[in-house]
Formats: structure tokens, C-alpha cells, sequence
């Protein structure tokens, strides 16, 4: 029969995604698009990473390599693990893969069956649930609560436990919310992990872009029981400003990362060559443009959430990332050309229409009455964009 496969037909397309090229659509229509919406820093690669690339190009590593990556790349992986998050792994126990993605993709692949629940602290990133329903798994959802700044509701998430439970998969600095988990919530969720016997998954991408003296911290340092159990997926992306390199990693048991290395000798074989070679440069270089990137990350946020704040808007302070998320339930029975603004997909499109501004809906995270405003963009564009957003709020009815 000509028919897709269910799996195919499960899937729900990337809402980030869609909305990208949603407004690149408006673009060709000569219609100038704020973007907001996209979670990627608008610094370029520091130069001595290109350098570095352009050096492994000249010199020929330009051929396939392992499929875990090459040797001194999972070395470098190791040191900069051992160095800033306090944890030992070995290069065996490490997989280099096209970015935290791919990585967070075989994971799943890897430990989830048919049946198994995977618990998500929501508002999660929109690429979650659909991994996990690739995998024959079930996502379980389980709410953070705004009023507690996001934090993870430890109650709720031993509550949502069963016999099933196999995973449990969270992101910290969190895309949307901007929470960071604190290490005693952690410690107290490795706790819950090891007496009931599922599986951590710590996306921690968003390591580096911490604010108001707030502390990352790697679940996987607590014990060595604790990083048995546990998978650190990072990336480059979006500490070093490599969001296209595709360059990203996943540490954990040996076994398992043995299976993950298998999954991607059939999928992706290996990550460029010559790009591993400049994220060994990324992990061994100087931070000097890290922490400016961060100082203006900084600028931005208290800018964003203090003028989204007088237009009305509850809006937090957000702690990581380069998110904020503000509640627009404000907004809802208030009408827009003639038609009611009822959530946040409404708001979402009102913005974009009126303030020509792209924002992505929180219904996609699963925060329906939230939506979330990426400060990964200039000073003026924000300011130019906010603007309008409170010249189009004043036209509603």
C-alpha cells in the first residue's frame, strides 16, 4: 500500500521551526519581520575557532572518522567535563554528535522502548515529546509552576511515577522559562532517580549563559551511582555562537554510549571532520568573547523584562538562557481585527501581524498562557520591536 509509516505520521512539525519559515514567507512579501523567535546567538563564531577549521581543512581532514568522533576531540570532551562540571568520564563514555539534538535523539533511541514513560518538566523544548513518541515511548508532562519562577515541582515529578518510568529528561538553564535548577533540587531528583530506578537525561546546552550569580550544576558530579545512571547531552551551539557547526555531545555509561555510537554509525556516521577539529579549539580556547557575549546576554534581559513589565505584561526575571517568557492572558477577550485573542497562539499571531514582530506561542512548550521572546538580537532591534509591540497593543479593542 502507498502509504507513510505511523511514525511518520506522529510527528508534529518543530513550532520554531514553522515559524521560521513563516516569516520567511512575510520577507519575500517585502514585509520586515523582527525575529524573536529564533534561539541562536546573533555573535559570530570567534575567529580563533574558524581559524582552527579552516587549519583542518588545509591539512586534509577532510576524510570520514570514528563515529563516536576523533580521539583528541573526546579527550578535550573529558577535560572540559572534568575542569568545569567536576565529573570524570572517559572517552569511551563519550558520543560527538550534530549538535545536543542528535545527541538527546539516540539517547532516547537508545534506553526507550516501546511503552516507556519518559518524564517532562514543562514548559519543555518543543523537540521533546516528539523524540520521545519516535521511540515507541509515552510522554509524561509534568508542570512547573510560574508563580515559583518555573522550578521544578519535585512533589509533582515523584507523583508522576510509575512502574514504567524509565527516563526522566530536563533542561537547565531551561528553554523557554530561563529557570536554572539549583543543585540542591537536583540532588534531591537524583535521589528520587536512584530509589526508583529510571534514567536521568540532563540537557544542559544553556550551561554557560547564567545570570545574577546564579551557579550551574551538573547533575552527573553528585556520585559516581548518580553518573551511572545519568546522560549529560551539551553542545556548542550556543555558548561558542556554532549553532550551524552541528557540533554538539552526550556522556554516560559505557554500555549505553556504546549503543548510541552504534545508532549513529547507522544514521549519521560521523560528525564533519573538520569540524570536530574546531570544537576541539571551541573546548581548549580562551573565554575572553564568552563572557562578553554573556555581559550583553545580561544587558538585554533586565532591558526586555523591564519594559515588558510596564507594558503590562507579568514577566520574571529570568535567571539563564536568552529567554524570557511572559504571561499574556492579559490580552485574551480582547479583539484584533474583529476576532477575540483567546491563547496564546492568538497573541502569537497578533504580533507578528500588527507589531511585526515573530514570538513564538508558549502552547508550543506547552506554557499556553505564555509566549517566548528570544534576546538574542541587537539592542536597537529589541528596543525597535518592543516598541512596536506597544504601539499594537493600544490598537486592541
Amino acid at each position: 500500500m502507498w502509504t507513510l509509516s505511523k511514525r511518520a505520521m506522529n510527528i508534529t512539525p518543530s513550532a520554531t521551526m514553522a515559524l521560521t519559515a513563516k516569516v520567511a514567507e512575510l520577507k519575500q512579501q517585502g514585509i520586515e519581520i523582527i525575529k524573536f523567535n529564533v534561539g541562536e546567538p546573533d555573535f559570530d563564531t570567534p575567529a580563533y575557532i574558524r581559524e582552527a577549521c579552516k587549519k583542518a581543512i588545509d591539512e586534509g581532514m577532510t576524510r570520514y572518522s570514528a563515529t563516536p568522533g576523533v580521539i583528541e576531540l573526546r579527550e578535550a570532551v573529558c577535560q572540559k567535563l572534568a575542569r568545569e562540571n567536576h565529573v570524570q568520564y572517559s572517552p569511551a563514555e563519550v558520543s560527538f554528535s550534530a549538535g545536543a539534538k542528535n545527541a538527546l535523539f539516540n539517547t532516547i533511541m537508545t534506553i526507550v522502548d516501546d511503552g516507556d514513560e519518559v518524564i517532562l518538566p514543562t514548559p519543555c523544548w518543543v523537540s521533546y515529546v516528539d523524540m520521545v513518541k519516535l521511540a515507541g515511548g509515552v510522554p509524561v508532562l509534568v508542570p512547573c509552576r510560574e508563580e515559583n519562577g518555573f522550578d521544578l515541582d519535585l512533589d509533582a515529578l515523584a507523583q508522576a511515577v510509575t512502574p514504567r518510568t524509565k527516563a526522566l529528561l530536563f533542561n537547565t538553564p531551561n528553554n523557554p522559562t530561563g529557570a536554572v535548577y539549583s543543585e540542591q533540587t537536583l540532588r534531591a531528583l537524583a535521589e528520587m532517580a536512584l530509589q526508583h530506578e529510571f534514567y536521568l537525561i540532563a540537557d544542559e546546552v544553556y550551561e554557560k549563559l547564567i545570570y545574577d550569580g546564579e551557579k550551574h550544576f551538573s547533575i552527573a558530579s553528585i556520585s559516581e551511582d548518580v553518573r551511572q545512571i545519568t546522560f549529560t547531552a551539551n553542545a556548542l551551539s550556543k555558548a561558542f555562537a556554532m549553532t550551524g557547526w552541528r557540533a554538539g555531545y552526550v556522556a554516560g555509561p559505557q554500555a549505553a554510549i556504546a549503543k548510541i555510537n552504534a545508532l549513529q554509525s547507522h544514521s549519521l556516521s560521523n560528525v564533519t571532520t573538520f569540524v570536530q577539529y574546531a570544537s576541539i579549539a571551541a573546548l581548549q580556547g580562551p573565554t575572553d568573547e564568552i563572557d562578553a557575549m554573556v555581559a550583553e546576554f545580561d544587558r538585554r534581559r533586565k532591558y526586555v523584562v523591564a519594559r515588558l513589565n510596564e507594558m503590562g505584561f507579568a514577566c520574571r526575571m529570568p535567571k539563564g538562557a536568552f529567554y524570557v517568557m511572559p504571561n499574556v492572558s492579559s490580552l485574551y477577550a480582547r479583539k484584533y481585527n474583529g476576532q477575540l485573542l483567546q491563547d496564546s497562539n492568538g497573541v502569537a499571531n497578533f504580533v507578528l501581524e500588527a507589531a511585526h514582530c515573530a514570538m513564538v506561542p508558549g502552547a508550543a512548550f506547552f506554557a499556553p498562557d505564555n509566549i517566548r521572546i528570544s534576546y538574542s538580537n541587537s539592542l536597537e532591534n529589541l528596543t525597535r520591536g518592543l516598541d512596536q509591540l506597544a504601539a499594537a497593543v493600544k490598537t486592541l479593542a
